[in-house]
């Protein structure tokens, strides 16, 4: 049994999941995935929910309960009792509060492994709440988790980088109450087809792909409903490649998986959508290593590991790229917490490359441990 040299007991990780945002239902399904998975004689488990209203929840360990075994969305409920993390004598304590009772300490927490998706999750703000009380966590920090969050700003953190990043628009909302004409006219610009993308969401919520301008409007109205700022981006025919990163220990560089390939295997998904990452699980095949060049393959995971320096990332990213038939490499987007159920590409592609899916978790929370909160 590994414990805590300094107390004589195992480390105390709460798995924080749900949350308020669009993924909820995919934070649920990642968490199951992490809590079959983690060693049990390694570490104290305290799994969290957050509800859709935001309330923090102590919820069961039944991963039949956050899978999608059922067929049905998982989903945090709400509860008569809260949870919240503070600061007491010194440690960062779990505890619970109900109406008329007295609150309820639950010990201290060593980390917190946040998975968390979309807004109010992977976008800096548990981060910020994390940071504020002191408690060490996995993944990226505050500002990482916020660039990493928005297509927008994370296009031009690349770009500033160096990175190759396709043809698009930014489209406020703003930009679409007051012109929407001039709107169209942008986008038209760019050629069809386009993929319009709320900037703010990922699981490939709200997106679409338009292939005229008749189909632009409606195309944008469902994007809006997952986030008011858009991001209109040019279609580019090429193959779809990612690369795993994992944060190098102490002061080494970022460590990057083989390269994989998204392949849809069902014609009725013309794209990588919601569908198909989560629902129809024989619809996309993953290669690792995607058949490239062995100077390609060097190229796409260097350029990996510079998104993730570009944007500070810490702990772990998915880092996604177009490679086109002349060999040029597009950056398409960086995921601070990527999906993280054992079939979920990031853990395929690590495994791939020989770190099995309960030793990623396992490092994820030792590299955690091991750094501080607050600047560095």
């Amino acid at each position: 049994m590994s414990i805590e040299p300094s107390t004589g007991r195992r480390v105390r990780v709460a798995i924080l999941f749900g949350g308020r945002s669009s993924e909820h239902a995919v934070s649920c399904v990642t968490a199951a995935g992490v809590l079959g998975a983690i060693d049990r004689d390694k570490y104290d488990v305290v799994p969290i929910g957050i509800a859709k209203n935001g309330q923090w929840v102590l919820v069961g360990d039944d991963l039949s309960a956050w899978s999608l075994a059922g067929g049905a969305l998982p989903e945090v409920g709400e509860g008569a009792a809260t949870v919240s993390l503070t600061r007491l004598n010194g440690d960062h304590q779990l505890v619970v509060t109900a109406p008329a009772a007295v609150p309820e300490e639950l010990g201290r927490v060593d980390v917190v492994f946040p998975l968390l998706h979309g807004p109010f999750g992977e976008d800096g703000t548990v981060q910020g709440l994390l940071e504020l009380s002191d408690t060490r966590y996995v993944g990226a920090g505050v500002l990482a988790s916020a660039i990493g969050m928005d297509k927008h700003y994370m296009k031009v953190v690349f770009a500033a980088a160096g990175l190759t990043v396709g043809p698009y628009v930014a489209v406020t909302d703003r930009d679409w109450l007051v012109d929407p004409q001039g709107v169209r006219d942008r986008v038209a610009a760019l050629g069809f087809p386009v993929f319009v993308k709320p900037a703010r969401a990922g699981s490939s919520m709200g997106i679409s792909k338009v292939d005229s301008a008749e189909e632009l409007d409606a195309a944008i109205l469902a994007a809006r409903a997952h986030d008011l700022k858009l991001v209109i981006e040019a279609g580019i025919v090429g193959r779809e490649i990612e690369c795993a990163v994992l944060e190098g220990r102490g002061t080494a560089v970022p460590r990057v998986s083989l390269p994989g390939e998204i392949a849809m295997a069902d014609a009725h998904h013309t794209f990588y959508d919601f569908e198909a990452k989560y629902v129809q699980g024989d619809a996309v095949t993953l290669s690792c290593p995607a058949a490239m060049p062995d100077a390609d393959i060097a190229r796409v995971r260097e350029q990996a590991a510079a998104a993730f320096d570009a944007v500070g990332a810490e702990g772990l990213s998915r880092v996604d790229f177009f490679y086109t038939e002349a060999g040029e490499i597009i950056i398409n987007e960086i995921n601070t917490m990527p999906g993280f159920t054992p079939s979920s590409m990031y853990p395929q592609m690590w495994a791939a490359s020989g770190l099995s899916y309960p030793d990623l978790i396992d490092e994820l929370l030792q590299l955690a441990l091991t750094r501080k909160t607050g600047l560095r």
